[in-house]
Order: structure tokens, then sequence, then C-alpha cells
């Protein structure tokens, strides 16, 4: 009997679910706030497809993060999923000292998105997004948004992929081998 009564029965630690989550690849985006000197973007692989009536994605930031009060305050934000050539790009907006600002658009090669937010033109795919609810969920808080632009998203490109602790990609299909 795995909960006999109302005992409480011991989860895993930390760092089983984490070595247990790593087995699951995910893809990896920038998500990205402002564009210009207001610039901020950050590396983040929990993007969701939520509903298509009316289209919706999630993604999770820590909940103290400098990311969350920013897309609170303005309601709006970008996710740009990367591809296998944005591998140094995904590293480099994971760390806490990362660009931001006028560095941070030149660095990711961005333009000015319509919601004000910087986009990464050769993205495997941008989804600009206004804020459509914020969900408490433990040390991080899920931001719904509404997706009001797509860009992007052509069949054949080769998404970053994030799989047991480090960068992955794709095998090769057969008939590129």
């Amino acid at each position: 009997m795995p909960n006999a009564g109302n005992a409480l029965v011991a989860g895993p630690d930390t760092a089983a679910f984490r070595a247990a989550m790593g087995c699951f690849p995910t893809g990896v985006t920038l998500l990205t706030r402002g564009s210009g000197p207001s610039t901020r973007v950050m590396t983040v692989n929990s993007l969701t497809s939520l509903s298509l009536d009316p289209l919706l994605i999630s993604v999770s930031v820590t909940t103290d993060g400098r990311m969350r009060p920013l897309v609170e305050q303005t309601g709006s934000y970008a996710v740009n999923v990367l591809s296998e050539s944005h591998r140094e790009l995904a590293g480099e907006f994971a760390r806490r000292d990362r660009p931001d600002g006028v560095a941070a658009m030149l660095r990711c090669g961005a333009v000015e998105g319509i919601t004000g937010n910087a986009v990464v033109p050769d993205a495997v795919a941008s989804f600009e997004c206004l804020l459509h609810a914020v969900h408490p969920a433990g040390d991080h808080v899920l931001l719904i948004g509404r997706v009001v632009a797509l860009h992007g998203g052509a069949a054949g490109s080769r998404p970053l992929l994030f799989h047991q602790g480090s960068f992955s990609r794709l095998p090769q299909p057969e008939e590129d081998r």
C-alpha cells in the first residue's frame, strides 16, 4: 500500500528529481523582454503549448529572478526557439552575468518585434506574446502568453535540445546520413 491511511510518504530528493527529469529532452529557447537599451534575455527550456483557441503558450521562470517582474510590469514577452547553431548563445544567456540592453540585441542578432520585444530572426520559431496569466508554481511562476505574432516555424529546421544536463541535438534522419 503506497499510502496507508493519512500517513505522509517521503518524496524523492532534489538530486534524484533533477536526474529523472534530465531523461526528458526539451527544446531550448531565449525568453526576451524589451528591445534596444531595455532588452533582457534569458535561456529557458520550459516552453509548452497550452491552447489553440486562444493561442496560448507557457514558460517557467524563477519567482525571485530578474525576468518575472519585467514581464509582469510590461505585459509582454517573446520566446525564440533556438537551432543547433545557437548552442553558444544558449549557454551565454543561461549565465547570471549574461549581457543585456543593446549588447544583448547585438549578440542575438535580434530585431524589435511587433510587441516591442527582441525577436531572433534566425531562430527556428519565435512567438511574440501578450501576458495572459501568471500562476505561482513553487519556486517558479508560469507565464502564460497569448501568441499575437509568430515568426519562422519552417519545416526542416533543427532545434537545439537539452538532455541529461547538456545541450544535444536530434539524430540525423536516415536520408541525410
